[in-house]
């Protein structure tokens, strides 16, 4: 990688962690759409309101061998609708959609929410599969389950480790992406940026990393897997009133075998601490240069997100394509979908038919 390549990357580091600044000027400049921005500015039809918590559950789960797993997923809506797949974050899992779901199969789409390696259902299919939870591994997931559903092109939306793989399937294979929401915006990072330290406020936000970087934290988290993910539920959504019952929906999905594997694997390989496999490093060279993102795309951030996030500003000219940027106001946290699943729908509604 080149010095100039190396300095930008280091930048992006710095500004990723620490926040940027001045969302208004670009909104004047018409980058991104207006801070406060609820509905579409797309002109198109809003979806029904909806009370978060309304659905506590998803039809019978399916099954399908792909690529290195059997995905265990939720499937609602017409089997000929447009393809909309969801994907869920850390520590969350396909819960966060509940709401979204069927918001957007009564809209006519065919809605895949499938559980990422190491939560839920889903299973290596060999005892001898490198438990690599880096994040272009789990990009390649969600196209071989593309592959295995015969999806040729579909629209992708997540947040945290969603909006990260739906951000590299974007950039990797923009063929297989109608259009993408992303919350947080632009994710893709690599391990040479994460090589620079950030000032003491940045990396406290980040504390949970440098647990997960000791064996102590491995074996903390792998005790203590409920109270640690609420805790990290508290923080990146001090706002959100969750109830017992709303957790444990997803807690089960952390007692996966392979769940602390890949959590712990995830975040050391981002600091290098752990390494990848060979199979992936030409795409995390690619990943490493910071692509352009082509794809048509909404970016949402909830105004009470206590995880790390960047302002909207910096990250607007990472998308060529149609783009809109919107905040959710009322005390939205982290777990956007979830905490607002109409805002969420509704983004995919719009760049969808955009």
């Amino acid at each position: 990688m080149s010095t100039s390549k190396i300095a930008e990357e280091i930048d992006w580091a710095r500004r990723y962690f620490v926040g940027a600044a001045a969302v208004t000027a670009a909104a004047q400049l018409g980058i991104i759409a207006p801070a406060d921005a609820q509905s579409s500015k797309m002109g198109q039809a809003e979806l029904p309101p909806i009370k978060p918590g309304t659905n506590t559950s998803f039809a019978p789960l399916k099954q399908i061998d792909a690529g290195v797993l059997n995905v265990a997923y939720a499937e609602a809506g017409a089997a000929d609708g447009p393809p909309v797949m969801l994907l869920h974050g850390w520590p969350y899992d396909i819960y966060s959609f509940v709401d979204v779901t069927p918001l957007l199969a009564s809209a006519g789409y065919r809605v895949i929410v499938p559980f990422l390696r190491g939560y839920g259902a889903t299973r290596f299919l060999s005892s001898d599969t490198v438990r690599n939870g880096q994040p272009s591994a789990i990009a390649v997931d969600t196209i071989a389950l593309m592959d295995a559903l015969k999806i040729e092109k579909a629209i992708l939306a997540g947040f945290d480790w969603g909006a990260r793989t739906v951000n590299i399937v974007s950039a990797l294979w923009p063929e297989r992406c109608k259009a993408t929401v992303s919350v947080s915006g632009y994710l893709i990072g690599s391990q040479e940026a994460a090589k620079m330290p950030l000032p003491p406020s940045a990396e406290l936000q980040w504390w949970y990393q440098y647990y997960f970087a000791t064996e102590r934290g491995k074996a903390g988290y792998d005790k203590y897997r409920r109270e640690f993910s609420k805790l990290i539920w508290q923080l990146a959504s001090p706002k959100w009133a969750f109830d017992d019952a709303t957790f444990e929906r997803t807690a089960a999905s952390f007692d996966n075998p392979d769940h602390v594997a890949i959590v712990i694997h995830n975040y050391r390989w981002r600091l290098g601490l752990a390494e990848g496999e060979p199979k992936y490093d030409e795409l995390e060279k690619r990943l490493a240069q910071g692509p352009i993102i082509t794809v048509p795309t909404i970016t949402l951030e909830g105004d009470a997100n206590g995880a790390p996030h960047l302002d909207p500003s910096a990250y607007a000219k990472k998308f060529s394509g149609r783009y809109e940027h919107r905040t959710i106001k009322g005390g939205i946290g982290h777990n956007l979908p979830q905490e607002a699943p109409q805002a969420f729908a509704q983004a995919i509604v719009d760049i969808a038919k955009a």
